[in-house]
């Protein structure tokens, strides 16, 4: 994530550094592998936002 803005509880992302494509038959793989401050996101997907939870017993990477 090369940039973004917050709303609210939502981080809208801006712009991307995509690493690699994935094929749709592995991406739940893929998103279930993902290590820290990575981010597994469809691109057919017109708006990239993250939904932040700011639970306090969650552990949030």
């Amino acid at each position: 994530m090369l940039d973004y803005h917050e709303e609210g509880d939502k981080k809208i992302v801006d712009e991307v550094a995509p690493i690699r494509p994935i094929a749709d038959e592995d991406a739940n793989k893929e998103f279930f592998k993902a290590e820290e401050e990575t981010v597994v996101y469809h691109t057919s997907n017109e708006e990239f936002v993250i939904h932040i939870r700011r639970d306090p017993l969650m552990k949030v990477r």
